[in-house]
């Protein structure tokens, strides 16, 4: 299995020169991550991202951390950060930049306890399909010390599916219209197909209600969200 993001993390610190990572799916056209995004600046982030950094307190779980560009910015906050990625390359960077990293799924990760899980950039898309959403944050409450939370942000994405008179419409045969799959690639490396989700606020507010949590949405702009999710 290929790292394409962990190669473009790898090439573009080596080389500063940027390239873009190609991202396929089986619903809408191919589209990009241009490499650089992956390391803007706290002044260079989306308010969304700023909230969510300054929200973040105590030990704190970066999931999916990436280029390292949330964890930096929580550590000079004084938060202790635990960095997790899949991407051999990610994990690399982030060693040689002095964060704390491990090389692991997130749904591997037991006996640790943290004061905020940050799930940024969508990560709360990793669930993969709505009926794993509950699952996924179950397993972000056992990670939780009693006065915890989780930041997580996502997007509503029923715009793709709508007419001009404002109508839904969507394969009956799909549990959720936020449910997708993607491939990356970049240069030689290609990923394997993944599962990916995107989900609308009330459908996150049920699912954390349903494992005894409440989610509040703190931010908010056009179909983009950040929600707090506690105890």
């Amino acid at each position: 299995m290929g790292d394409p993001i962990g190669q473009a993390i790898l090439d573009y610190v080596k080389t500063n020169k940027p390239d873009d990572i190609i991202v396929c799916s089986e619903i809408c056209e191919d589209d990009i991550i241009p490499i650089e995004v992956l390391f803007r600046t706290l002044e260079e982030m989306p308010e969304l991202e700023v909230c969510a950094i300054n929200k973040a307190n105590g030990r704190v779980l970066d999931v999916g951390a990436g280029a390292g560009v949330h964890a930096l910015e929580m550590k000079k906050n004084g938060c202790e950060v635990l960095s997790i990625d899949i991407s051999k390359g990610a994990v690399e960077h982030l060693k040689n930049i002095g964060l704390n990293v491990q090389e692991i799924d997130f749904y591997d990760l037991k006996d640790e306890k943290f004061d905020t899980i940050t799930m940024l950039m969508n990560g709360i898309g990793i669930a993969g399909s709505l009926s794993n959403l509950e699952k996924t944050l179950e397993h972000a409450k056992s990670l939780l010390n009693p006065e915890g939370k989780i930041l997580c942000d996502s997007s509503d994405i029923r715009y793709l599916y709508e007419d001009e008179d404002g109508a839904l419409w969507v394969n009956l045969n799909t549990e959720y219209y936020g449910n997708f799959r993607f491939q990356m690639k970049y240069k030689k490396e290609t990923g394997s197909w993944f599962d990916w989700l995107y989900v609308d606020f009330d459908s996150l507010y049920k699912a954390a209600q349903n494992v005894g949590m409440k989610a509040t949405r703190i931010y908010e702009k056009e179909d983009n969200y950040l929600a707090e999710i506690t105890f």
